[in-house]
C-alpha cells in the first residue's frame, strides 16, 4: 500500500500504521479513510495530500 504526504504540514500517513488517534485502523489504504478525515497535524482534508514516491 503506498503512503501519503500531507503537502502543507510534511505528516505522512502510513496505512501500516493507520492513525489510531483518528480512528483509522492499521491496514486501512488511503483511499478507504473517509472523506472527513482530517491531517491529525495541521487538519487539513484528504485532497491535500499527495503520493510518496517510494
Amino acid at each position: 500500500m503506498k503512503k501519503y504526504r500531507c503537502i502543507p504540514c510534511g505528516y505522512i500517513y502510513d496505512p501500516e500504521i493507520g492513525d489510531p488517534d483518528g480512528g483509522i485502523a492499521p491496514g486501512t489504504a488511503f483511499e478507504d479513510i473517509p472523506d472527513d478525515w482530517q491531517c491529525p497535524i495541521c487538519f487539513v482534508s484528504k485532497d491535500e495530500f499527495e503520493v510518496v514516491e517510494e
